[in-house]
């Protein structure tokens, strides 16, 4: 027994001594000898995904490194001239007819030279059978897609394989990589011989495959896959927590990359004519043109489907004086929020730094928050305070639509582009680029009389603002304007393929923590013990009181019995805890950090200073959150338990209330009954509802439901230590029953509800639901801290508020085009994840499909662009119409269906090469 360990850790102790020294060989060898394998990622499995990545043009940005590394005196022989060309080598086998439906065919790999070359694959044949099987396979060969050009290869990383298999997504706790997965990591090392494998792009499947959560062993999918090839890997810099799960997981030295300068979404269309009906009001209110002028805001606000959001007088109906005030700034309100929304702009290529005005937006955003920590105050307080108002009250008032509020806000928030832009410009060349920042700043803060935001506020209302906090301010906006244009992406990566240092460098929100830049750092994240950090809990608390006033209001004053609620791993990093210290207060307990700032204790809050009863919790942690924070999960158990077993009285104290009577259902103890964080089983992520969705592989909303229950019922027991996840459904249900409320955080920018599908799949409205006694619908809120003015909306607030900014707005969508091939794919992405919300919650409104087909498929020119530009993404985009309309969400007329029936035909003669 004890010969077989030892042979067994001598043998692992080789395997790691193997991996160090092919990394130690990257400084040996030349670089026109050495040899690299780029993987790209197809998801969902159809030729319109290939090269899938979050933010990045991928194929842009391969073609940009390769120019580079060429440049260099790597072999990239063959390398075609235009990133197009590049595409159409990998996604058409050149054998075939031009409109080839397969990817082009690199290797073809018998089954034996498949078993000999992959000692683990007979572990993959109790899930998939024998090889070759029917994935990345002929019948008789697994096949290896990619393109060889010189000595890098471009290859396909197969998908997960189960994708298109409702039984498999049902039932699979955990599965295996199928064969032509293992094929493709056998190819790479063993036929290829790649000298480093570099992953391109956020992110791909490996590193979720089954085995430990941490400290792989040689059992363990991603250790077997990758084997002893050094894994470089681009990363978004705003992801932290996946890439975080692809150092542990696959041994990647992840290297960051930018995500798209955020721009203000703007007004289109009507929301434009809205917006100019306005400022007719303001100028002409108090005259008699005023009732007239309100009388078209309010047609045109129910035209652009605002009444759903802002309560509207009857058409024709007279309206008092005072009253038309509030009706206007309520409109204005939400049309402020819509011009003023954060949108990525276009995706990011690989070593193309932002232009200057590019980073105007993300320059506008940082000065919007509150650094006390360093002394720095907001730009919109510090112009607030110079017109004798406080920033905070301002917010409010706008929130209530108080018409001079929502005016002065518009004006604070003008002026702030106005002098952020102006300083900007006195460091930029004549092409848009910052150049010699150092020194141009050294000029602009040296005489203090003609300061760029000075001379710029001197012509608005604004011009008394405090100028040695405007100076304090745009010295710490001048550091960060220097991060945000640099770029060390290609650099990093030459580094990490001779084998050298990458700098590491924190991941997250580039504009809470503008440390996150330049990108080209290997990402690391923070010490898991040391959240909820105290600011956390501060932001916590406001948002879990605006969430309980918002559902007081939306339930007739009574307060929410549960809340179920998600916790995402990044952003409890980005946000040092906000969301998990919102659980907490729910609760009522705060968290006490000991002499080191670690927080592994919690002490209640008592009922009178909490001044509200005790909100009990069902915590659904995504899989990456359980692998990171592990600690700060007994935590939270510790805590819920501690709170179920205090002697106060049930109706203040709901988490009692329900772990008593769950104790006495479940003939069990009330501390198991007060089980409430959930997760997948350990190795297992997602609730693979979203896989669903996104191959259209099920039948009906039950059967997602099941999914979401089979995969999401693991709980975590403080009292078990060691123990990991173990399924507990019954208490699981049963919490859940109880739920008035579903919750999740938006906490940046970049992503939103429809950018992926993460969020639908980890929502539990409906199944909700199903599972209450009365059968009432949950409310469904999100809470918003993407800017300074946190907000709690409804989840359909906020789809409608997405599909406005996104995906029916002509700037985000001509920003996709501007991308080619990937922009289509991520157009009929924002659709598929719409549906995705229409399939777990019914929270989408019918006037957003309708929108999107007017957009996209009435309008000839439009259509005529994505067809030829994407012809198998467009063909997505046609069929997720379709679908919507055959699973009930979208009604629309018969002429409607018939175009997209024809439609879908047309494209796939196109696709399959047939000449009607």
């Amino acid at each position: 027994m004890i010969a077989g360990k030892a042979h067994a850790l001598h043998k692992r102790v080789d395997q790691l001594c193997t991996r160090a020294i092919r990394w130690a060989e990257l400084k040996r060898k030349s670089k026109a000898e050495k040899r690299l394998a780029i993987t790209v990622f197809s998801f969902p499995p159809d030729k319109g995904n290939v090269g899938t990545a979050a933010y990045l043009n991928v194929f842009s940005s391969i073609f940009s490194v390769l120019k580079d590394l060429q440049k260099d005196g790597y072999n990239v022989e063959g390398l075609p001239e235009t990133s197009e060309a590049l595409i159409e080598y990998i996604l058409h086998d050149k054998e075939a007819q031009f409109s080839s439906p397969n990817l082009n065919v690199a290797y073809k790999m018998g089954v034996r030279e498949y078993q000999k070359m992959t000692p683990y694959a007979a572990a993959l044949e109790e899930n998939w059978g024998k090889p070759p099987g029917n994935l990345n396979s002929d019948g008789e060969n697994l096949l290896v897609y990619g393109k060889q050009f010189g000595n890098v290869f471009i290859g396909v990383q197969p998908t997960f394989g189960y994708e298109g298999d409702p039984m498999r997504l049902l039932f699979s706790k955990s599965a295996s990589p199928h064969h032509g997965f293992a094929a493709y990591y056998s190819f790479v090392e063993k036929i290829f011989k790649a000298d480093a494998v570099l992953h391109f792009g956020t992110h791909g499947s490996l590193e979720f495959m089954p085995g430990k959560q941490v400290g792989m062993s040689d059992v363990c999918f991603p250790d077997s896959l990758i084997g002893n090839i050094p894994n470089v890997y681009y990363y978004a810099a705003n992801n932290p927590s996946e890439a975080t799960i692809a150092k542990r997981r696959s041994y990647a030295n992840t290297i960051s990359y930018l995500t798209p300068p955020a721009e203000n979404a703007g007004l289109y269309k009507g929301l434009k004519q809205l917006s100019e009906l306005i400022s007719s009001y303001q100028s002409l209110k108090d005259t008699g043109r005023g009732p007239q002028i309100v009388s078209s805001i309010i047609s045109t606000a129910r035209q652009c489907n605002l009444d759903k959001d802002v309560e509207l007088p009857d058409e024709g109906q007279e309206i008092p004086a005072k009253e038309r005030d509030l009706v206007v700034g309520k409109v204005y309100s939400k049309i402020m929020e819509i011009e003023s929304r954060l949108l990525p702009c276009g995706l990011h290529v690989i070593g193309e730094p932002p232009s200057a005005m590019e980073a105007v937006a993300t320059l506008v955003n940082i000065a919007a928050l509150n650094r006390p920590e360093d002394n720095i105050s907001s730009l919109p307080a510090i112009l607030a305070n110079t017109v004798g108002r406080d920033i905070e009250d301002v917010y409010r008032g706008s929130d209530k639509g108080i018409l001079k509020d929502v005016e002065l806000l518009r004006q604070i928030t003008d002026a702030s582009r106005g002098a952020i832009s102006a300083f900007v410009e006195r460091t930029t060349n004549k092409k848009g680029q910052v150049v010699n920042v150092a020194d141009k700043l050294t000029s602009i803060l040296g005489f203090g009389i003609n300061e760029p935001w000075v001379d710029y506020l001197s012509g608005t209302k604004f011009y008394r603002a405090d100028r040695d906090k405007l100076r304090t301010l745009f010295e710490f906006l001048g550091e960060c304007l220097k991060l945000v244009v640099a770029d060390n992406e290609l650099g990093s990566l030459k580094q990490a393929l001779e084998g050298k240092y990458v700098e590491p460098g924190p991941g997250g929100d580039p504009i809470r923590n503008p440390k996150v830049l330049p990108t080209g750092k290997n990402i690391h994240a923070l010490d898991p013990q040391a959240i909820p950090t105290t600011a956390a809990m501060q932001s916590a608390k406001v948002v879990v009181e605006r969430l309980v006033e918002r559902q007081k209001i939306d339930n007739g004053g009574k307060y929410p019995e549960t809340v179920a609620l998600v916790l995402w791993g990044t952003d409890n990093i980005k946000t040092y805890g906000e969301s998990l210290g919102q659980v907490l207060w729910m609760i009522g307990v705060r968290p006490v950090a000991d002499t080191f700032g670690r927080v592994n204790r919690v002490e209640p809050v008592s009922l009178e200073e909490l001044g509200r009863p005790r909100i009990d919790v069902v915590v659904n942690c995504s899989g990456v959150f359980r692998d990171l924070f592990i600690n700060q999960m007994n935590l939270l158990d510790r805590a819920v338990k501690m709170v179920a077993e205090l002697d106060e009285p049930v109706e203040m104290n709901y988490v009692r209330k329900h772990a008593l009577e769950q104790a006495e259902a479940l003939g069990i103890g009330v501390r198991e009954a007060a089980t409430r964080v959930f997760s997948n089983a350990s190795g297992s992520y997602s609730s693979n509802i979203n896989l669903a969705v996104e191959n259209s592989s099920w039948n009906d909303e039950k059967q997602l439901q099941d999914m979401y229950l089979s995969r999401k019922s693991f709980a975590f027991d403080c009292d078990a230590p060691g123990a990991g996840m173990t399924e507990n459904r019954k208490v699981f249900e049963m919490a859940l029953s109880t739920a008035d409320a579903t919750f999740q955080n938006l906490d940046s920018s970049e992503i939103s509800l429809t950018d992926v599908s993460h969020y639908f799949d980890s929502d539990p409205t409906n199944l909700v639901q199903n599972l209450r006694k009365d059968g009432k619908k949950p409310s469904a809120y999100v809470a918003d801290t993407t800017t300074a003015n946190s907000q709690v909306r409804t989840l359909a607030e906020t789809v409608r508020l997405d599909a406005r900014t996104k995906l029916l707005n002509p700037k985000w969508y001509e920003g996709m085009m501007s991308s080619g091939y990937e922009g289509v794919r991520e157009i009929e992405k924002r659709l598929t994840n719409t549906v995705g919300w229409s399939a777990t919650s019914g929270q989408v409104d019918n006037w957003v499909y309708e929108e999107a087909n007017t957009t996209f498929i009435e309008d000839e020119e439009m259509l005529s662009r994505l067809m030829s530009t994407n012809p198998n993404s467009f063909r997505k985009l046609v069929q997720t119409f379709l679908e919507a309309n055959g699973r009930g969400y979208w009604e629309t007329s018969q002429d409607n269906i018939e175009r997209l029936r024809q439609l879908y035909s047309e494209i796939e003669d196109k696709i399959e090469g047939i000449d009607r």
